[in-house]
């Protein structure tokens, strides 16, 4: 599919919305239109306004076709909207960049390079010495949990591991924002939970903000602190629901909070109400 240009005339008349001043990105009243192969216009998301606080994780939910991976790619640079702004710290996003760390359920690996290669390609890109750039990618390793794979290419290892030498490629240029597109989606259950422990662990320890695309409304209930949930196409935003489960958070205390039970049970009606009313004549 091809992205339309940008309409600055309809953007201009669009009043910006004031962000709070711990905003770390701010979505201001953006739609995008994608023109397909049939040269027919698709409007894929429609008047988005979003703010997410430094440090927070908030996830995106909604049916497929909604436009969730569309609204990461904006922010991370890869497309620019057709309607509205989006910003990081108060500054347009023009394009991709280091302080936006991308980690998308294609796990993206150089075939060529061990894991420790992997991981250290972008610290020596953004010109870090060769001994303090294995330095850091051994700890990064270590910490994502393998260590002892550092020799391994990625044809040797299983989806999991590729997950997390992913993750730690990512956290090695050291983003502000991370932005991860269904990163456990194809993984099976067992991995995808310990993915999410392991995950939560790194974002306690080091509060980076997180933008978490998923279809999981269980995922999203565990990880976040807010889970926008938007409807069908084009995406709108339906409702923001703010988390208020303790940290750090246990999956075998959550499974029996009637708290957390209630937020998985509210989202999935949200998301079921708006699939039902949308195919209604």
């Amino acid at each position: 599919m091809t992205v339309l240009p940008s309409r600055s005339n309809v953007q201009a008349e669009l009043k910006p919305a004031r962000e709070p001043a711990s905003a770390m990105i701010a979505i201001d009243h953006v739609s995008q239109v994608f023109q397909t192969s049939g040269r027919q216009n698709h409007l894929a998301l429609s008047d988005i306004s979003l703010t997410i606080e430094d440090g927070a994780f908030v996830s995106i939910l909604g049916p497929s076709g909604c436009g969730k991976s569309t609204l990461l790619y904006i922010v991370g640079g890869f497309v620019n909207p057709t309607q509205g702004l989006a910003k990081m710290k108060g500054k347009a996003i023009t394009g991709p960049g280091p302080d936006r760390g991308p980690v998308f359920q294609e796990f993206a690996l150089f075939p060529w390079k061990s894991v420790l290669g992997n991981v250290m390609y972008g610290p020596r890109q953004q010109g870090v010495r060769p001994a303090d750039a294995e330095a850091q990618s051994r700890a990064l390793i270590e910490m994502v949990g393998l260590k002892g794979f550092e020799d391994f290419y990625p044809k040797e290892l299983s989806g999991g591991m590729k997950q997390r030498v992913a993750l730690a490629r990512t956290l090695a240029y050291h983003p502000a924002v991370l932005l991860m597109d269904e990163p456990f989606g194809a993984l099976d259950a067992h991995t995808r939970t310990r993915l999410q422990n392991d995950l939560l662990n790194i974002w306690e320890r080091d509060r980076k903000t997180v933008l978490f695309v998923t279809h999981s409304v269980d995922e999203a209930v565990y990880l976040s602190d807010k889970v926008v949930v938007m409807t069908r196409a084009p995406g709108r935003i339906k409702q923001i629901v703010d988390i208020d489960l303790s940290r750090p958070r246990r999956r075998s205390e959550l499974l029996l909070d009637p708290r957390y039970q209630k937020y998985v049970v509210d989202i999935e009606r949200m998301i079921d109400d708006t699939s039902e009313n949308e195919l209604r004549p």
